[in-house]
């Protein structure tokens, strides 16, 4: 994912975890809010529950890995967070792609009929 993508500033985050819709799945954990701009941002974490800062760092990257193909079908002007759960370790790219799918039709971010 390329960095203009990237929800950075911890004041971002709190903004979003406080205000944000929060769409679950049992993989990861979508948090959506709309922001001042007309860019998409996206913020990742990875909590101690996932495991160890090898294993967070994994889902962390597989997460932005998923996300970078769906990027451009993501309506513009929204702030996102994707919190990895435990079990995201053991799945494939591209559970994982489809699960953020399923999440961004769930918060009606994508078309219900785009599929990539």
């Amino acid at each position: 994912m390329q960095r203009k993508f990237r929800l950075t500033r911890s004041e971002d985050f709190k903004r979003v975890r406080r205000f944000g819709k929060s769409y679950a799945h049992p993989l990861v954990v979508l948090i959506a809010q709309t922001n001042d701009e007309a860019q998409l941002r996206v913020g990742v974490a990875a909590g101690r529950t996932v495991g160890t800062a090898v294993k967070r760092n994994r889902a962390k990257r597989l997460m932005r890995e998923a996300m970078r193909s769906l990027i451009p079908n993501i309506a513009p002007g929204w702030d996102l967070i994707l919190i990895a759960r435990p079990a995201l370790l053991s799945s494939t790219l591209t559970e994982i792609r489809e699960t953020l799918l399923t999440l961004l039709r769930r918060a009606e971010l994508v078309s219900p009929t785009d599929a990539t």
